[in-house]
């Protein structure tokens, strides 16, 4: 019994003890903070806000995510241990996989923080790699984005982006749908709308894209089990229908669609 509480307790002191988790910035500088192994995301986020010294307006408006694949960031849970993943993912490539990202879609929710000179910083250096990886797509505004990206114009070059095609979306790896026989869909999460990018199973761009209005679409929900996000949308003169997404970030999917719909009601 003794040699049991002796190694409960060495646990406890293990759990509780410092760490230091690294945190890559928007602006691909690195921040470190000291945490407990068993700090929560919720717990770890706020050690980084008191960090850099972020605003409230900010701190709402960015989180952490999991950098799990190229281009692609998932947002943790805040219930998520982010030291777990930093050391089951750690790489002598890469700095760290925990990175701060913007969580906000829409522009009137992100207008908010135009006189916030770090959230401007963080907002641009996220636009800018956007533009550059083709995720925005710059197409005749190119030369002038990089104009003003020479002369460290941050606002000017956001007031250019936030009006581009690209700007805000969340898209996600592609995957299987249960709306198309061969091949996948790139799952694509904005303000205007939800879109599904026809591709081959590789990834290879197909010509077919549908958009689906977010007054069109009824409800959303998970499936745990089956790795699955389903929505159903309405259909002018016919049925509703139900489309099932086979993604391994079904949980983020859904995460995007509930802060979508928070910033949309707080515009009402």
């Amino acid at each position: 019994m003794i040699v049991d509480q002796k190694i409960f307790t060495i646990l406890q002191d293990s759990s509780n003890s410092g760490v230091e988790l690294k945190v890559l910035l928007p602006d691909r500088k690195v921040s470190t903070v000291t945490i407990r192994r068993n700090d929560t995301a919720d717990q770890v986020y706020e050690a980084v806000v008191v960090k850099l010294n972020m605003s409230d307006k900010a701190a709402c408006c960015f989180y952490l995510f999991e950098t799990v694949e190229y281009n692609f960031d998932r947002k943790l849970q805040p219930t998520e241990f982010p030291h777990n993943i930093y050391i089951q993912n750690y790489s002598t490539a890469t700095a760290t996989c925990i990175t701060l990202r913007k969580w906000v879609f829409t522009l009137t929710q992100e207008s908010f923080l135009n006189s916030d000179d770090l959230a401007i910083n963080f907002l641009y250096w996220e636009a800018l790699d956007k533009v550059n990886t083709g995720q925005i797509k710059a197409d005749d505004k190119l030369y002038e984005l990089k104009s003003l990206q020479e002369s460290n114009k941050k606002v000017e070059y956001l007031k250019i982006a936030r009006h581009l095609d690209g700007y805000g979306e969340v898209m996600f790896p592609h995957c299987a749908c249960d709306s198309r026989k061969d091949g996948h869909v790139i799952a694509i999460v904005g303000t205007s709308c939800f879109k599904l990018q026809a591709c081959k199973a590789d990834g290879t761009l197909e010509s077919q894209c549908i958009e689906f209005q977010w007054n069109d679409i009824k409800g959303y929900d998970v499936e745990e089990e089956g790795m699955t996000f389903s929505f159903e949308y309405e259909r002018p003169g016919k049925k509703s229908r139900v489309v099932q997404i086979l993604t391994p970030y079904y949980i983020y999917m859904k995460d995007c669609f509930d802060r979508i719909h928070e910033e949309k009601e707080m515009e009402e």
